[in-house]
């Protein structure tokens, strides 16, 4: 776990083959992980050291330590260790658990056993005892021990089947395959022990899709990729054994360098309290001064009487010295402003809430069974701050689930409904769907109108079986046949399985792929086509084409991709088809279809051997490889006679359309960051009311260099602020309510809504340092932003560029790993548990299955954690100020002795036994109106957002207001009980009797003040508020017992003082009197606010209460069909795939397959109010009319 030597960075990785000796010398990490942080031995030590890390801890050692010093300590240490034990205890059990878990994890891994090669035999061996250089003997269903170069396999060619949900998340099988020259080792064990090949390749890395190396032997050298690797966590599947030789162990393997530390996230509200406990600190040095000055004066003026009384020698005590030490001992007593509870009660409050979202049914995906879930506990008041949502489109807003619509083929769209006289219908359910029942392969899923495209079929179209054909060979799809004899396709992307669905429908059915060939069965024949070459898909390429020879020796180039590409490539003889086919994908777009392009080509002999022997020679060169093959591809892609385009349904998911419209009301800007086209976004955004035919404007930059990116913003700002508008406002760092200031100040200049679309290249430059600020201040001012074409780092850009200038919270949310950088840049990242598996979630702070929950986890949730949290840290921090400022004013009274009030042992128990759990109860349970009135009033969710619940000014404000109860504690009770005598006439006014009148006072007037504070009552707050009370009582009269004194003389000195003073009417009066004063300017204050100046909560709060079993009114957006002209289409929703693969010579044996507006107050008329919000709620989702886009 821990070494000695510090390892230095390996530069590259070489490994021989059944020589470990000669590994050694590299000293190369062993297969045993340790993702555990301590043993029996250092748990203790390490686990300490982190704790007093954190400076809380350190803290409050530093005033144990004071504490422990008898000449500055007026308390004893136990007021202090007793919480810090405590705390410390609490978090080291925690830490001590959670590492069990993470030991018993590792030892169970550590321990599997792993068939090795040793000595010419195979051994089994624990999977800690692997070694670099090994090989291991893999059988089906068993995970993967460590990452391998694959030697062999029970599959023809050296294939093997593997499943990377550990990895990725994704449980569709994926392929590896072995190099030729290793394939043929088979399960030969002695051939495999004499296999002595030199593996040269990079060092550990994190990367996943990418493998560089080299393998030498027998005096030839094999380019090795991705594709030849099988990482640890993978589970073999399909394939009955496979050998292969251990090229990364233990911590260096892939999947363990993958497992670094999140990114640290800290909530705005962390931020603020760090700041005001060092104002608090300082306010703290502050008073012990002044109480350090009193006392040095005091011994000087004063003390001097005291000397001869006390036995001092002349000169024994300075009053200086004196000073300096009341001042550490003023410092130990006045602690308690801040006291450790805080810290943990936070962590309790938080953790209450992430479980409430956890147990949340209505955030329950019962089709997949998909709960929501916390993965973080300590963000969850900053889901009620949320100022900007940053979305993925696909798979995020629509389903990811995709079905073959349309297509245009020659010039012609197939898809489309026309009626008797010509004029295209819309399809309804009386509509007569195509019959695909002569098919016996069919996939009765899917459904096409247009009967036009089977008669093409029929007729023996070219164009048309060309179209179909390229459709069921130019694709990296995986087909198995199950028991029954049906074809199951293994798809990497819905797009892919929708064309392949379509083409099998109308009769081209992909059968089967070798490395070397394709099947498919063309309307009934089946036809065999040689693979030549497969040019695989990457995010750069945007299309992916394969090279084949028909049976009649033709070879073709079939190639599919995104129409903005693969026009670009085209004959200049299609220039015609091309225009046709751009209006037929704008008119796809119009309908928010996603789309491709279609072409081919044909190529001659002899040009692609050159061709062909060029690409080779790429494959195993050692540098530059990746881009030498990149041009090549595109050398080959050019001259493409254009076929056509296919048209993809992709579908919003449910409830997106509310909870857009629900988010905008909250005064939450949506922006959407996509791979997808232009056009599609655009499309997407009106389906989903982002944008609206009735904005003002809907500005398009899309300069394809840094001058047209500037000029087409200035043009935009100057149409949104006019031509007096100052270019840029800078980025000056302004408080957060000043910022808001500024804000509504430009805003205000404003009128009307705009949006704004940019596309990626555009973006690349308005992200240069001189015109990103021109972009943030027109973005902002936009109430969409739809970016598109962009990559994953630049949706972080964008993130991060909101963070940093805009001083907002930020929240992202996507379902693939696309999304990942910008779900980790945001200050709140989500993901969706989708189509494209779980890498989102598994980068993500809370994830759920379904878009629409989002508005429950801001409007319910978010709001009230944040609601919740506020109220808790202003009661907090008011309780212990006027706890704590009682010592100062006593100070004046007591020589500034730093004699205490309160009985010691009350000190202790103030903040973890009398006032913790109801506090607790109320951070936990409140709730100002209910969760259906969070949702179906969403303007309630703006005081988060403007930061009005806590903030600089609410401190103050509680500051003063425990100052003015620590004045009234103090002053009521030494004013009554100044000559004071009891009922017998008798004078009771002693210390002891003083200090308990004052302490339960305290409890009193801090226990009604949380009452009142409590919108919410549940059996448990009024369990713990009156419970703590009654422990109070039952904890005084027992520590101040003839018994307790009996047992423990020096620990508890007030014997019988509880009993004596509370039997006093006269004490009973002094509390009375002293809860009144605290309690009441505060009820009068709170009851002409809420009467005079009542706030939206406050309104619904009181027509909650009018309409007490009355159903809030619902608004129902009505949906409305849209024709528009906008172009759209999409990027190919596709990873970089099997065309290595596919290439490599292999075969592929089939197996059977394991189964609002805001709101006018009228507080007079709530009624009236509220018909008011569903009105202007309605208005505000009216239908769109026109089309009002500026294309700059």
């Amino acid at each position: 776990m821990f070494y000695s030597k510090k390892k230095s960075r390996e530069l590259e990785r070489i490994v021989k083959a059944n020589d470990r000796e000669y590994n050694e010398k590299f000293q190369y990490a062993d297969n045993r992980i340790h993702t555990s942080k301590y043993n029996i031995l250092t748990f203790l030590p390490i686990n300490l050291f982190e704790q007093f890390q954190r400076v809380a801890n350190a803290y409050f050692l530093f005033l144990l330590i004071l504490q422990l010093i008898p000449e500055i300590s007026s308390l004893t240490w136990f007021t202090t260790i007793v919480p810090l034990v405590l705390v410390i205890t609490m978090t080291a059990v925690k830490d001590a658990t959670d590492d069990y878990f993470r030991h018993k994890s590792d030892n169970q891994v550590n321990n599997r056993q792993s068939e090795v090669l040793i000595n010419s035999k195979l051994q089994n061996e624990k999977w800690m005892n692997v070694k670099v250089g090994d090989i291991i003997k893999l059988e089906n269903n068993q995970f993967v021990a460590a990452d391998l170069l694959l030697l062999s396999s029970s599959e023809p060619y050296g294939l093997c089947y593997i499943e990377t949900a550990e990895l990725d998340g994704e449980t569709n099988l994926k392929v590896r395959h072995a190099l030729p020259v290793t394939s043929e080792l088979g399960e030969d064990i002695r051939r495999l022990a004499k296999f002595d090949g030199l593996v040269v390749c990079e060092a550990p890395n994190n990367k996943l899709d990418k493998f560089m190396g080299v393998l030498s032997w027998k005096d030839r050298e094999h380019s090795l990729n991705n594709e030849k690797i099988i990482l640890r966590g993978c589970v073999l599947r399909n394939t009955s054994w496979c050998f292969g030789m251990v090229i990364f162990a233990g911590p260096d393997t892939k999947l363990m360098q993958n497992s670094g530390k999140t990114k640290f996230k800290r909530t705005s509200i962390d931020r603020l309290m760090n700041t005001l406990v060092l104002w608090i600190f300082g306010f703290l040095v502050c008073l012990g001064i002044i109480l350090a000055l009193g006392n040095s004066i005091w011994e000087n003026q004063v003390g001097d009487q005291f000397r001869t009384f006390l036995f001092w020698s002349e000169g024994e005590k300075n009053s200086v010295f004196s000073g300096f030490l009341t001042f550490w001992s003023y410092i130990i007593i006045l602690n308690t402003v801040v006291p450790i509870s805080l810290y943990v009660s936070v962590e309790v409050i938080r953790l209450g809430h992430s479980y409430f979202i956890n147990w949340d049914q209505k955030m329950y995906y019962s089709e997949k069974a998909t709960p929501a879930e916390a993965r973080t506990t300590t963000l969850n008041e900053e889901l009620g701050q949320i100022e900007y949502i940053f979305s993925d489109k696909t798979g995020t807003l629509t389903q990811n689930i995709m079905t073959f619509k349309k297509c245009s083929i020659d010039g012609k769209i197939y898809g489309e409904v026309h009626d008797d006289l010509g004029q295209k219908t819309d399809i309804t359910k009386k509509k007569k769907a195509v019959d695909f029942s002569v098919n016996p392969k069919v996939d009765k899923t899917c459904q096409f109108f247009d009967h036009c495209l089977m008669e093409s079929i029929k007729l023996g179209d070219p164009k048309v079986h060309e179209f179909l054909r390229l459709l069921a060979l130019c694709h990296t799809v995986m087909s198995e046949e199950n028991s029954a004899g049906q074809l199951i396709y293994q798809v990497q992307s819905p797009d892919e399985g929708a064309l392949v669905t379509a083409a099998k429908n109308f009769g081209f059915i992909f059968k089967s792929r070798t490395p070397e060939t394709i099947t498919i069965e063309e309307l009934g024949t089946l036809v065999t086509y040689q693979l030549l070459a497969f040019l695989d898909f990457n995010n750069i390429r945007k299309r992916m084409s394969i090279i084949v020879r028909n049976p009649e020796g033709q070879i073709k180039l079939y190639s599919k991709g995104a129409d903005t590409i693969l026009f670009e490539k085209l004959h200049p003889s299609s220039e015609d088809l091309l225009t046709l086919t751009s209006d037929h994908i704008s008119g796809f777009a119009g309908e928010g279809l996603r789309t491709l392009a279609i072409a081919y080509r044909d190529l001659d002999d002899k040009y692609f051997k050159e061709w062909h022997k060029m690409l080779e020679d790429a494959s195993i060169a050692t540098h530059e490889r990746d881009e030498r093959i990149a041009g090549l591809y595109e050398e080959i892609e050019q001259d493409l006679m254009l076929l056509g385009a296919t048209a993809v349904e992709d579908k919003l998911q449910e409830g997106v359309i509310e909870t857009v419209t629900n988010l905008s009301l909250a005064n939450i800007k949506i922006w959407v960051l996509t791979g997808d086209k232009q056009e599609t976004a655009i499309n997407i955004g009106y389906a989903c009311n982002m944008l609206t035919d009735d904005m003002n404007e809907v500005f398009i930059i899309a300069g394809n260099t840094a001058m047209e990116v500037r000029e087409e913003l200035r043009k935009a700002k100057e149409h949104l602020f006019g031509q007096n508008r100052s270019s840029s406002n800078g980025h000056v760092v302004f408080e957060k309510k000043q910022q808001l200031e500024l804000d509504s100040v430009v805003e205000e200049t404003v009128t009307g809504d705009y949006a704004l679309i940019i596309n990626g290249h555009s973006l690349a430059y308005a992200l240069e340092s001189d015109v990103k600020n021109d972009l943030l201040e027109l973005a902002c001012m936009c109430k969409t932003v739809v970016c598109c074409r962009v990559t994953p780092l630049q949706k972080a850009q964008v993130v991060e560029l909101v963070k940093k200038h805009r001083n907002a919270v930020t929240l992202a949310i996507g379902d693939g790993a696309n999304d990942v950088s910008m779900i980790k840049s945001a200050h709140i990242g989500i993901g969706i548990s989708g189509q494209e598996g779980l890498q989102a979630v598994l980068a993500s702070d809370y994830s759920f299955a379904q878009f629409r929950y989002l508005q429950r986890l801001l409007l319910v949730h978010g709001r009230w954690s944040y609601f919740r949290m506020c109220k808790f840290l202003c009661y907090f921090f008011y309780k212990n100020f006027a706890f704590t400022l009682v010592h100062f004013w006593f100070g004046f009274f007591c020589g500034f002795s730093a004699q205490t009030v309160y009985d010691q042992w009350f000190i202790t128990l103030y903040n973890i036994v009398y006032t913790s759990l109801p506090v607790l109860a109320m951070g936990i349970f409140d709730q100002d109106v209910s969760d259906q009135n969070s949702m179906h009033f969403p303007q309630l969710y703006k005081p988060g957002q403007l930061n009005l619940l806590f903030n600089k000014r609410k401190f103050f404000i509680c500051m003063a207001h425990g100052i003015y109860t620590s004045l009234v504690l103090f002053f009521i009770p030494y004013g009554a009980f100044y000559n004071a005598s009891g009922e017998d006439g008798q004078h009771f006014a002693d210390y002891q009797s003083f200090a308990v009148t004052m302490a339960t006072s305290l409890v009193i007037v801090v226990s009604m003040q949380i009452a009142l504070d409590t919108s919410y009552w549940t059996v448990i707050n009024h369990v713990f508020i009156w419970g703590s009370i009654a422990t109070y009582f039952l904890i005084l009269f027992a520590m101040q017992s003839n018994g307790m004194f009996d047992v423990f003389p020096k620990q508890f000195p007030f014997v019988g003082i509880a009993r004596h003073s509370l039997t006093q009417k006269f004490v009973w009066l002094v509390i009375l009197l002293t809860t009144v004063a605290s309690v009441m300017p505060v009820l009068v204050f709170r009851f002409l606010k809420v009467d005079l100046f009542p706030t939206l909560s406050d309104q619904i709060r009181q027509w909650q209460r009018a309409q007490n079993k009355a159903r809030p009114l619902h608004s129902q957006r009505p949906r409305s069909r849209r024709s528009s002209s906008r172009r759209s289409g999409y990027a190919f929703a596709h990873q970089e795939g099997y065309g290595e693969l596919i290439t490599s010579g292999k075969n592929m044996r089939a197996k059977n397959p394991s189964p609002p507006p805001s709101l006018e107050k009228t507080p007079d008329n709530s009624t009236t109010w509220i018909e008011n919000l569903c009105k202007k709620t309605t208005d505000s989702e009216s239908s769109f009319n026109q089309d009002k886009t500026v294309k700059l």
